[in-house]
């Protein structure tokens, strides 16, 4: 991707700072969020995943069905620091909102009591919402809330995990599917680069793809006359993707026209309006990132 990219914790403080300089708007919610991003970067460097190994057989029938190399279920995680950056994450929301903070002052009781975070993660990763209405119910938490907290502790496992399994990509054959070709879930952004170039960003892994310019990931629409983008004249460097077939939205930033340093889960914060413009305008989004998200 774009040289304008960053990864390392201390970028991701100043990209952070800058956005609630420039998107005052969105400072409150950048308290929050900027502090469980670089929390989460910090905690890449701690983890400890062993590589998911995938068979040549099963690898050479992924490929040749164009099917991802593993289903969500699949994801490993790092039991020991998910869970400390959970009671991290936890503390940053005890001082958010009324909301985030009454929820995560609930949560956290039940954590010194007897809840294990890790049937949060596994719950997530096996796609058990039942598991989540029952301790949001017993904890009267807001299930979004709990799946909130509970991704966002596993995310640096899973981003590390995607880029472990990116080794078996193919470099000379081209991903031409609008899911993602490690987990098979839905873009969340898209950017365009270089010349024009389009990458899609993995609204679960965050594994980046190149992928078609005029194209709907969500519906495989390539009819330009049924794709078409929104825009804000203020902010050139931003745009709607929308889709008249699938009546599906995709955000996209075009990092030709930013001049800030890129971080793609600030990016998806950022743009919050985006997404509110789209709504309004009839779009859906197209993706769902954990239980009641």
């Amino acid at each position: 991707m774009s040289n304008n990219f960053i990864l390392n914790s201390t970028h991701v403080e100043k990209a952070v700072q800058n956005a609630k300089k420039h998107n005052t708007a969105y400072a409150e919610m950048l308290d929050f969020y900027g502090r469980i991003f670089i929390a989460q970067e910090e905690s890449k460097s701690r983890l400890r995943i062993e590589p998911i190994e995938i068979a040549d057989k099963i690898l050479d029938l992924k490929r040749r069905e164009a099917f991802p190399l593993v289903e969500i279920q699949e994801f490993t995680y790092d039991l020991s620091e998910s869970a400390d950056l959970f009671v991290r994450i936890c503390n940053f929301a005890r001082e958010a909102n009324p909301k985030l903070a009454e929820s995560a002052t609930a949560i956290i009781d039940a954590v010194d009591a007897d809840l294990k975070p890790g049937i949060l993660f596994d719950a997530l990763l096996s796609g058990n919402e039942a598991e989540y209405e029952n301790v949001a119910e017993t904890l009267q938490v807001d299930k979004q809330i709990l799946g909130l907290l509970a991704y966002n502790s596993i995310k640096p496992s899973l981003c590390t995990a995607a880029e472990q399994l990116a080794a078996y990509l193919t470099p000379n054959q081209p991903w031409s599917k609008g899911y993602c070709p490690i987990c098979g879930s839905a873009p969340i952004l898209s950017f365009l680069v270089a010349e024009g170039e389009r990458t899609l960003i993995c609204s679960f892994c965050w594994h980046n793809w190149q992928a078609k310019r005029v194209y709907c990931p969500f519906c495989e629409n390539t009819d330009n006359a049924k794709l078409q983008y929104l825009y804000n004249e203020e902010e050139k460097d931003l745009r709607i993707d929308v889709c008249d077939n699938c009546k599906r939205y995709l955000k996209s930033v075009d990092t030709r026209k930013a001049d800030r340093l890129i971080y793609p889960p600030l990016e998806q914060i950022t743009t919050l309006h985006l997404d509110m413009k789209a709504r309004e305008e009839g779009f859906e989004p197209g993706i769902k990132l954990y239980p009641g998200g």
